[in-house]
C-alpha cells in the first residue's frame, strides 16, 4: 500500500539507488574502502605508540614574538622617535647560540680591530676621539676631587627629560658606564650584538653625538674605564674576549682570548696595573696589563660570576655575585691557590644578579632572582639583612642590578611597572619611584655620573638610555 503512494520521482530514486549498489558491489568497492580504513587506523596507532608526528613540521629555531604598539597601549611614544637610531635601524645578522654551556656564538677576530673597521658606518667621525683625549688630558682634577655627602640633593626632585633619552644601541644594553669626567658627560655602553656605543650627552651634532662600533663578536658583559685613564676603555665579552680601546692609538686592541666566555669585569680603584675577569663556570681571573698574561685565577663559584666589584675604603677586599646562589667577600691578600675561602659568603634561594660596595665601602648590596636585596653591614659585613623586592624581569629584559646612590642611605633599582624604586638602606624598604610620562620601558642597568650630582643613568633592553638629572 506505502509503495503504490510514493511518488513517480521517489521511485526512480530507490531504483537509481539500489543499481548502484549492485555496480559497487561487483566492483567490490565496499571491501577495499574497509581495508585503507583499517590500515589508516593501525597508522595512528603506531605513531602515537611511538610518539611519531609524519605531518608535524620541526619547530623554527626562531621564537615568534607578538608585538603591540605603544599606540595600542596607551603609551607615549617611544625613545626613538625623541632622539637617537633611528626605527628603520636593521640590526647586525646573529648566528644563533650553540647551546653548549659557556660556548661562544661563533669565532671572534683575534686581534686588534682599529677604530675605523669597528665603526658601524664608512663616515668615521675623528671628534670623539678628540673629545675623549682633550677630557684626558684633564683628568688628574677627576681623581682629586671629592664629593660632599652634605650637598646631596633630593633624590623626589630627579626629573626625565625628553631631550635626555636616546635610543643608542640595536638592542639590549648588558653594561653601561659613565666616563669619569668632570668635563664631560658621556656614556659608554654595550649590547648583547658585540656593539659598544658612545653617547655624548651634551653634544649639538646633527648625528646626536652617538658613535656606534662593533669590537666584539657576542654580548658585550663589562666595561671598566679609570678615572686617570679615560681614553683606555677596557670591555669582555661572552667571545671569550678582553679589549682595550686605546683611543690615542684608535684601535680595539684584543688583551685576553679565552675557550669560555666572560661574564664580568672589574677593575681596583686607582689601580690600572690590573683587570679582574669572571670566566666561564665561576673562575675570576686576573690579568696583569704590564707583563702582558695572566697573573692568578681561581675558582671561586659554581656557577657563572655576574659581577665583580671591589671595595673603595680597601681594594683588596672584592665582592662577587654568582648565578650559584651566593655572594662572597674575598680578602686578596689571603687567596688560597687551592681552595679560597671567602670572608663573608651572603646566600640567596636562586642567582644573585649583582653584589656592590657602597660608597663609603660600609656596606654591600646584592639582588637576586629571590625577590630579596641583601644589605650586609658591620666590621665584617657580618649582619645581613633582606629587603623585599620584586626582581623577576622575565626572558626578555635584563636582570635588574641594585646600584648606589652618591652616598650609603639608599640604592637605586628598576621595577616592572617602569620606573626606579629608590631603597632606603635605613628604612629597609622603597623610599620613594622616579617615574615619568617620559619612561616608556622598563629600566635594568643604572650607573650614577661620579662627579655630577644627581645625574643618574638607566638602560633598558631596547637600547634606550635615559638620563634623570635635578
Amino acid at each position: 500500500m506505502a509503495a503504490q503512494n510514493i511518488t513517480e520521482y521517489e521511485r526512480r530514486r530507490l531504483e537509481n539507488i539500489k543499481r548502484n549498489d549492485e555496480m559497487l558491489t561487483s566492483l567490490k568497492i565496499h571491501s577495499k574502502l574497509q581495508e585503507i580504513s583499517t590500515a589508516v587506523k593501525r597508522e595512528r596507532t603506531q605513531s602515537k605508540r611511538y610518539k611519531v608526528s609524519p605531518t608535524k613540521k620541526p619547530r623554527s629555531e626562531t621564537s615568534t614574538i607578538i608585538r603591540r604598539s605603544l599606540r595600542v597601549r596607551g603609551q607615549p611614544p617611544d625613545a626613538a622617535t625623541i632622539n637617537g637610531l633611528k626605527d628603520d635601524f636593521v640590526e647586525t645578522p646573529r648566528k644563533s647560540i650553540n647551546s653548549k654551556p659557556f660556548s661562544k656564538p661563533f669565532p671572534p677576530n683575534l686581534g686588534p680591530i682599529s677604530m675605523r673597521d669597528a665603526y658601524s658606518s664608512d663616515d668615521y667621525d675623528v671628534e670623539l676621539s678628540e673629545k675623549i683625549l682633550s677630557a684626558s688630558s684633564n683628568c688628574e682634577s677627576c681623581f682629586d676631587e671629592k664629593l660632599e655627602v652634605s650637598k646631596m640633593i633630593d633624590l623626589d626632585l630627579l626629573k626625565l627629560k625628553p631631550e635626555n633619552i636616546a635610543r643608542v644601541l640595536p638592542n639590549r644594553i648588558l653594561s653601561m658606564k659613565f666616563l669619569p669626567s668632570i668635563d664631560m658627560k658621556m656614556i659608554v655602553a654595550g649590547n648583547n650584538l658585540g656593539n659598544v656605543c658612545f653617547w655624548d650627552i651634551d653634544s649639538d651634532k646633527k648625528g646626536d653625538g652617538i658613535y656606534l662600533f662593533r669590537p666584539h663578536s657576542a654580548p658585550v658583559s663589562g666595561i671598566a674605564v679609570q678615572s686617570f685613564s679615560q681614553a683606555k676603555v677596557f670591555s669582555s665579552g661572552y667571545d671569550g674576549c678582553v679589549r682595550l680601546m686605546d683611543v690615542e692609538k684608535e684601535v680595539f686592541d684584543l688583551l685576553y682570548s679565552s675557550d669560555d666566555a666572560i661574564f664580568s669585569l672589574g677593575q681596583q680603584p686607582n689601580n690600572q696595573k690590573s683587570l679582574y675577569f669572571g670566566e666561564g663556570k665561576g673562575v675570576v681571573n686576573v690579568w696583569d696589563n704590564n707583563a702582558g698574561k695572566s697573573s692568578n685565577s681561581w675558582a671561586l663559584h659554581e656557577s657563572r660570576i655576574n659581577t665583580i666589584d671591589f671595595n673603595p675604603a680597601n681594594a683588596n677586599v672584592m665582592a662577587t655575585s654568582s648565578s650559584d646562589g651566593t655572594a662572597c667577600i674575598w680578602d686578596l691578600r689571603k687567596m688560597n691557590k687551592d681552595k679560597p675561602r671567602c670572608i663573608r659568603e651572603v646566600l640567596h634561594e636562586k642567582a644573585v644578579n649583582s653584589a656592590y660596595f657602597s660608597p663609603s665601602g660600609g656596606s654591600l648590596a646584592t639582588i637576586s632572582y629571590d625577590n630579596k636585596i641583601g644589605l650586609s653591614t658591620g666590621a665584617t659585613f657580618e649582619n645581613i639583612t633582606m629587603i623585599s623586592h620584586y626582581n623577576h624581569t622575565g626572558r626578555w629584559i635584563s636582570p635588574f642590578r641594585a646600584i648606589w646612590s652618591w652616598d650609603d642611605s639608599s640604592l637605586f633599582v628598576g621595577n616592572m611597572r617602569r620606573g626606579v624604586d629608590v631603597i632606603s638602606t635605613e628604612q629597609k624598604r622603597t623610599e620613594t619611584t622616579l617615574q615619568s610620562p617620559h619612561l616608556s620601558a622598563i629600566t635594568c642597568r643604572f650607573d650614577i655620573h661620579p662627579y655630577h650630582v644627581g645625574m643618574l643613568a638607566g638602560a633598558t633592553s631596547g637600547g634606550q638610555i635615559y638620563i634623570w638629572t635635578p
